[in-house]
């Protein structure tokens, strides 16, 4: 080592300074220090030394890290850190270089000491390291690039960048596991990783790592998808070869930034960077409660998602760094205000004492405490151990806590009617108590006079109400608790959507706009217009999506009902709906798989509303526009105004005709009673679209002369008999397709549009098809499309 030093250093000392300019690549003999850095050559992606928390002057870091960053982004990102446990301290004792062994090492050539090197073992010492544009740093054989000696991407920090992968090397032994930052500034590792499974089970697990416990897992790969997380199945692989057992996230568009962050709160989050808000967007986070997060918030602690921040110390406990705290590491939590008294005070006679804490999760490593009969009896077991720091006592018997009380989850809104709540007692100092005693008597006082106060202008304002203003109430009757719903304030939306300046589309019952809340969550704000129809599709949407949940139907994240406003609040879905990516130019091309799991997805969410609900729902409406794609493609069924609930005792209904012309059945036109089977017309109608990427109701030709003008649906029908498929794609696809797929999407499309309601299938068989669990025979061409094909126009 003294000796590759030395050569080092003479290197440095005898090689002329290279002048600053745009590269991606260090080759031997060159450096890289100060301000200076690589940058991908597309530009996305620099390498260089940083500081972090410059956003936050008071929290600044003054260390820096050589490290990796997105370069598009103006908010310093960093997606992979080489030194994060070895920080340097002055900027100007620090370079990076190709070492005389090859390496690619960070060097302190005023103390002649190695800060950080790839260490990687190579016989060559002709080497030179590249940034990738995608953002991979590569140290390679400089008469073979194609020869990497190492890579960041096989060793990830906290970040995984599209295209890398994350698991073990069989053959190497290489494990590739993310860990979570120490804080918001310091990027050295944290408490958390994400991990393959050590157990051998194809699954990936969120480990704290001081206690070793896994707080959560993806579930085992099914072969298509984790079963915790189907979603992600579609756009991910997961390898499990004699070489590697690894999953392999997707290389994105080049105009797209997105990552995958195992965030200091212990939580996976996926961003996608908004160009218009300016600012990072989630768009999946798991665990989705932040407190299920293993020993979030450190001993002596109570967690809530309810609340913001979620940890808070227990009463009699302060933060224990309140420094730590602000970085976002709390895993600290609190110290005592005062010790534990274990004897009696002879000035008072007063004891140690307890106060509850109403529980959806206790404290970890309780003790059980046998032949206990009474709560007093395990009271008196706690005070008499001077380590004791809480019991519990119920059904179960008589549980006690010594030293640290760890991972206690507050009892949560959603809990108090699906979970049973455990009461925590807590041990609390002689003077704590009598401070706390006091402080009680001192609030009840205050809050006794408050509220007469309050009441008396209560009334007052009351009366003056009903004389000035007649109020408007909603009430869902069919509407259940406990299902998340949250009614929304109409100032809070307006503030939310900065008074409803980023309109994202509009449609026959109003417009809607993107907002952001207070805890970040991206939402998108539909303002019903027209009180009395506004007010129809704002009950109908609120009865139907606001009790159902399914992975592919829009979430009803709330609603706001004040007066004559009424607004729906959903989640956020990034790349908007499906007719902008068929049918515009402008927008993110879908490749035929990406279509495939979206006529797939669409199928999945019609058969739960027809097959699993309750009552049957009806959709009414089922078009490209009315099918919103996430930040992972998923699709997701919205626009439920037109939603007609149908009891399982009734197979049919009648019902005024609704729909969009070119998707509506020709029972809508008949004035028969309608089923299920219109949504499977409308879905025929869509599948057709997707895969011509052209719209259905387009002008037809008079003359016909030409294949191509033939009305499509016909043109699918004709082809099918004729055994080609090849022709009736997408051109923009350029014949990059399964054709074994596009074949089964034909016949599926042209069995959903058939004439007779009875001749078309379930959606429940139509996913089956599409997942290759069933056969499908060649349809017969419906009357109706010979019928509009030979009309006059």
């Amino acid at each position: 080592m003294a000796l590759v030093l030395v050569l080092l250093l003479f290197v440095l000392v005898s090689s002329p300074p290279r002048a600053a300019s745009a590269r991606d690549t260090i080759s031997p003999g060159e450096t890289l220090g100060g301000s200076d850095e690589l940058v991908s050559s597309n530009g996305k992606y620099k390498l260089g030394f940083f500081q972090t928390g410059s956003e936050s002057p008071g929290n600044a870091s003054s260390y820096w890290y050589l490290g990796i960053w997105i370069n598009r982004v103006p908010t310093m990102t960093p997606v992979w850190v080489a030194n994060g446990d070895d920080p340097i301290a002055d900027l100007t004792a620090a370079v990076l270089t190709i070492s005389p062994d090859g390496n690619l090492v960070v060097l302190n050539p005023v103390a002649g000491s190695i800060i950080w090197s790839t260490q990687a073992n190579i016989t060559t010492n002709n080497t030179m390291a590249t940034l990738s544009d995608g953002g991979n740093l590569m140290l390679q054989k400089s008469l073979d690039p194609s020869d990497v000696l190492w890579q960041s991407f096989n060793h990830p920090t906290s970040s995984l960048l599209p295209g890398a992968k994350l698991g073990r090397d069989k053959v190497t032994g290489l494990n590739r596991r993310l860990v979570s930052r120490k804080n918001s500034v310091d990027q050295a590792p944290g408490a958390y990783s994400l991990e393959l499974d050590p157990s051998g089970a194809a699954q990936f697990i969120l480990v704290e790592l001081n206690s070793g416990v896994t707080y959560w897992s993806s579930g085992v790969w099914n072969g298509r998808f984790f079963n915790s997380i189907p979603d992600m199945g579609a756009y991910s692989e997961f390898v499990n070869s004699s070489r590697e057992v690894c999953l392999i996230t997707p290389m994105d568009d080049a105009n797209v930034v997105t990552r995958l962050s195992l965030e200091v709160s212990g939580q996976i989050k996926s961003f996608i960077w908004y160009e218009q808000l300016q600012d990072w967007v989630t768009s999946a986070v798991q665990p989705k409660s932040q407190c299920d997060v293993y020993a979030l918030c450190g001993p002596h602690t109570v967690c809530n998602d309810n609340v913001i921040p979620s940890c808070n110390c227990m009463k009699g406990f302060s933060i224990k760094s309140l420094k730590d705290w602000e970085l976002e590491d709390r895993t600290g939590g609190c110290i005592r205000n005062n010790p534990l008294d274990c004897s009696c005070n002879k000035t008072t006679g007063s004891t140690d004492g307890f106060y509850s804490i109403p529980c959806f999760r206790l404290p970890q490593n309780a003790q059980n405490t046998t032949g206990v009969l009474s709560e007093g009896e395990c009271a008196q077991v706690c005070l008499s151990d001077c380590s004791c720091t809480a019991y519990s006592f119920g059904d179960y018997g008589c549980y006690v806590w010594h030293d640290e009380l760890l991972n206690v989850k507050d009892q949560q809104y959603s809990d108090l009617t699906s979970t049973k709540v455990e009461i925590l007692k807590v041990r609390l100092a002689a003077k704590e108590l009598i401070r706390w005693e006091n402080h009680r008597r001192e609030m009840l006082v205050w809050v006794v006079t408050c509220a007469t106060v309050a009441l008396f202008g209560l009334v007052l304002l009351l009366m003056i109400w009903r004389n000035q203003k007649k109020q408007y109430f909603c009430t869902f009757n069919n509407v259940q608790g406990g299902n998340g719903i949250v009614a929304f304030r109409y100032t809070d939306l307006k503030h939310a959507t900065k008074c409803f300046s980023i309109k994202l589309g509009s449609g026959g019952f109003g417009s809607v706009y993107k907002g952001i809340l207070a805890d970040s969550t991206a939402i998108a704000v539909k303002m019903l217009d027209g009180f009395r129809q506004g007010e129809k599709q704002f009950r109908a949407e609120v009865s139907s999506i606001g009790i159902i949940q399914h992975v592919n139907l829009v979430k009803l994240i709330g609603f706001c009902c004040e007066g004559d406003k009424r607004l729906l609040v959903y989640e956020y879905l990034p790349y908007h709906s499906l007719d902008a990516h068929l049918f515009q130019r402008s927008v993110t091309f879908l490749n035929w798989k990406t279509r495939y799991q979206v006529a797939l997805g669409v199928a999945r969410g019609l058969a739960y509303l027809h097959e699993s609900c309750r009552e049957y729902i009806i959709h009414c409406d089922i078009k490209p526009q009315n099918i919103l794609l996430d930040a992972s493609f998923t699709p997701k069924i919205a626009d439920f105004g037109m939603a007609k609930f149908m009891q399982r005792d009734f197979s049919r209904a009648l019902t005024t005709m609704r729909g969009t012309i070119g998707y509506l059945a020709p029972e809508w036109l008949s004035g028969v009673a309608i089923t299920t089977k219109i949504d499977v017309y409308s879905y025929g109608m869509v599948l057709l679209e997707i895969i011509s990427g052209r719209r259905n109701t387009s002008e037809l030709c008079s003359s016909c002369a030409d294949d191509n003008d033939v009305y499509f649906p016909l043109q699918v029908a004709n082809g099918i008999l004729k055994g080609d498929v090849q022709g009736l794609v997408d051109p923009k696809l350029r014949g990059d397709v399964n054709l074994e797929e596009v074949e089964r999407v034909c016949k599926i499309a042209c069995w959903c549009i058939q004439d007779k309601d009875s001749d078309r299938p379930a959606m429940g068989e139509v996913v089956q098809i599409l997942e290759g669990l069933r056969e499908v025979d060649v349809p017969p061409i419906p009357k109706i499309l010979q019928a509009v094909a030979e009309s006059p126009h």
